[in-house]
């Protein structure tokens, strides 16, 4: 059975069917770490029945063609491999023109970062933890939209109540303290000689 099987796939014409099939017509290989499948374009729009509540905020859509985007050797893991291929990833866009970031978030940003913003003005942002260019590439867009987000979020508002709170638990320790200190103090002064 398993020889018929054999003679039937080996022949010329039914092999090729079966390529053909496999491959279907106009589909490309594209590889597990390919920027579409390591960065999905954004899903606009409502499809799911989920409510507002349910539903997470929008991720930031960064557009590709903003960012200049540059490769290079890389210290990270490989071995060898670090020595012959570029797979370091360095992302830099310019900060102050990023019309796709609020301006207020872009100040905040500039505010937050300045080490990591050149004398041009240019935002950089760069990823060596993979041995794959397009890995690194996709980590590098992610600590994007984390410092976006980061610079979007407002601090929190300490009431009154809470304030008070912290105010005289640091009193009171501070009496503890020296109380506490005092005592030490004591012990100290009843140990010493009085030679009168």
């Amino acid at each position: 059975m398993a020889a018929h099987t054999l003679r039937a796939l080996c022949r010329p014409r039914l092999l090729a069917a079966r390529f053909s099939q496999r491959a279907g017509a106009g589909t490309e290989y594209r590889s597990a770490y390919s920027l579409d499948k390591l960065y999905p374009p954004q899903q606009h729009g409502d499809s799911t029945g989920t409510t507002p509540e349910e539903q997470q905020p929008p991720t930031l859509d960064i557009p590709m063609s903003r960012l200049t985007v540059t490769y290079c050797r890389s210290s990270g893991p490989g071995g060898q491999h670090v020595n012959k291929v570029n797979t370091k990833a360095e992302v830099r866009f310019h900060l102050a023109s990023a019309d796709w970031i609020p301006e207020a978030v872009r100040q905040k940003m500039a505010s937050m970062y300045r080490n990591r913003i050149n004398r041009a003005g240019e935002l950089i942002v760069s990823s060596e933890e993979s041995r794959y260019q397009m890995r690194n590439l996709a980590i590098c867009l992610e600590k994007i939209r984390t410092m976006v987000t980061e610079a979007t979020e407002q601090p929190k508002v300490v009431s009154k109540e809470t304030t008070q709170k912290l105010i005289e638990r640091v009193e009171k320790m501070n009496r503890e303290r020296l109380r506490q200190k005092k005592i030490h103090s004591n012990i100290k002064q009843s140990r010493k000689a009085d030679f009168d």
